[in-house]
């Protein structure tokens, strides 16, 4: 039995990465960067990189508002730093031009944790993970607020940050602040990968 099929948006960032994780979850990962692409997959990644940059290279690609439609109508997707920005319904700190896909009910801070001279690693307590994950943040976003129905997966424990989001679920959303992709723990992606499966069930 093969795995569900999950697209990564293979506009920027780091898309490699992600696809090598989400084989080893159990997934057939493949590259969308057009419409016909993104009608092949059962769930998408949205990488970390520069959502603004994202945003304008998504438009120019035709793909911008398939994706926003098919996330409406139950596309599992799962994003990591400017893949968070991407997925939220509101943002802070964004450009005046700057739209997102949406569909988390959350509002999220670009660049909350600084500028790349600020980035650092945190062990995270993750809901339904026996064990802490090792995070990485890079110029990352936090979420300020979530609506009734987002689910906190993970918060930072210590530091400056105590207590701010970093992780959230909603539906058929995932959303994390830090690059999983980058640390060798797939257990984000097997979560995707599992959810993915559920909804294609």
């Amino acid at each position: 039995m093969t795995g569900p099929t999950v697209g990564v948006l293979a506009l920027q960032g780091d898309v490699r990465e992600h696809l090598a994780m989400l084989e080893q979850a159990g997934a057939r990962a493949v590259k969308v960067r057009r419409p016909e692409e993104l009608a092949q997959v059962d769930g998408i990644v949205m990488p970390g990189g520069e959502s603004t940059t994202m945003h304008k290279l998504a438009r120019a690609f035709g793909l911008f508002e398939p994706l926003r439609e098919a996330l409406r109508g139950g596309l599992p997707a799962f994003g990591t730093c400017a893949g968070m920005i991407l997925l939220a319904d509101r943002l802070e700190g964004g450009t005046a031009d700057q739209e997102t896909f949406g569909g988390l009910d959350v509002v999220v801070r670009r660049n909350a944790f600084g500028r790349q001279v600020d980035s650092f690693e945190a062990e995270l307590a993750v809901t339904g993970f026996d064990a802490p994950f090792h995070a990485l943040f890079i110029r990352a976003p936090w979420v300020e607020k979530v609506g009734h129905d987002v689910q906190v997966v993970a918060t930072v424990a210590s530091g400056d940050a105590v207590g701010r989001i970093v992780a959230v679920r909603q539906a058929h959303l995932l959303a994390t602040s830090f690059h999983p992709e980058i640390t060798g723990d797939h257990r984000f992606h097997r979560l995707f990968v599992e959810q993915v499966a559920q909804v294609g069930g």
